[in-house]
């Protein structure tokens, strides 16, 4: 299915997500990766999808490209969430169905699953439930992709999938206050109140949330993993099988920045999901388990953005 000189187009290579997959791909060998930058190629334009696809033709899809963003930025800006991620995801599958693509990994997120999920989640509970309300627009556009993946293979003998990773950090995280993801806007947030000499340091809700980080290289060795081992079931989870809440992950992060003032958390913001850990079973017997523990990767990822930063 596929070899290191197949064509492989890595959709949204300069995301956290799909630059880890670039990156993985090259270190592996493969030597025949195609990119395009947003000013390139608009994914959100079906005209322009349709033309780089009859160009290109690629026979692997790494379908990254997305609207992403934390909890405040999904919050504020629901339309955009829903309608630029659908447009992304239908276009692509699209002109991959047109132009006869033999395999797409569509990316979702472990947000599809209902908010009062048992847990760990099994990939069986979606659909059981109602969705968090935070970023319930994400999460929609998120179960229309993998339903979509699951309603071409069924009329067009597609083997494509869909893999559900725990929230993602890492190099290449969009490193932002307001619009990131909780790790890396909580690494920048320390970092800054550590720069500024800050006494205390307040974070959105109660802390009490758990959640489990996986680092981004880890799910693009997972996913590499799954294509070289023709995986074609309709989706499955990629996590690490651990998980932390807001206030020791805040501790930690703390520690590996060097910030030595009091933490507080403001309850009057909302926390999200209680708790949000996949059941990564069927993916570990499959052969497959994460290398980057927590620390490790928090390390990894402060040096990142502090070489951004300088």
């Amino acid at each position: 299915m596929i070899s290191k000189t197949s064509k492989i187009f890595v959709a949204g290579h300069k995301g956290l997500a799909g630059s880890a997959i670039y990156r993985n791909l090259i270190l592996k060998g493969y030597s025949n990766v195609v990119t395009r930058t947003h000013l390139d190629l608009d994914l959100e334009s079906s005209i322009a999808v349709d033309e780089f696809f009859q160009s290109e033709c690629p026979e692997i899809i790494f379908l990254a490209a997305a609207k992403v963003g934390g909890i405040k930025a999904n919050n504020e800006f629901r339309a955009d969430f829903i309608s630029k991620n659908l447009s992304i995801q239908c276009n692509v599958i699209n002109s991959s169905i047109k132009y006869e693509t033999k395999k797409l990994i569509f990316l979702g997120s472990n947000c599809i699953y209902p908010k009062n999920s048992i847990q760990p989640i099994t990939e069986d509970s979606l659909l059981t439930g109602p969705l968090e309300t935070t970023n319930e627009p994400y999460a929609i556009a998120k179960i229309a992709g993998i339903k979509m993946i699951e309603a071409v293979n069924y009329q067009f003998g597609k083997e494509y999938f869909s893999v559900m990773p725990a929230s993602m950090y890492g190099m290449h995280d969009n490193y932002d206050l307001d619009n990131g993801h909780v790790l890396a806007s909580l690494l920048l947030r320390f970092h800054h109140a550590k720069s500024s000499n800050e006494n205390t340091i307040k974070l959105w809700g109660s802390g009490s949330p758990k959640r489990e980080f996986l680092f981004s290289d880890d799910m693009a060795e997972a996913c590499i993993f799954l294509v070289e081992n023709n995986f074609s079931d309709s989706y499955i989870n990629i996590g690490t099988g651990k998980d932390i809440s807001i206030m020791d992950l805040a501790d930690l992060i703390a520690k590996v920045v060097g910030y030595n003032g009091k933490i507080l958390f403001d309850k009057s913001k909302p926390d999200g999901a209680p708790r949000k850990l996949l059941d990564s079973t069927r993916i570990n017997n499959l052969g497959w388990k994460p290398k980057v523990n927590l620390l490790d990767g928090i390390e990894l990822s402060y040096a990142w953005m502090l070489e951004g930063i300088n």
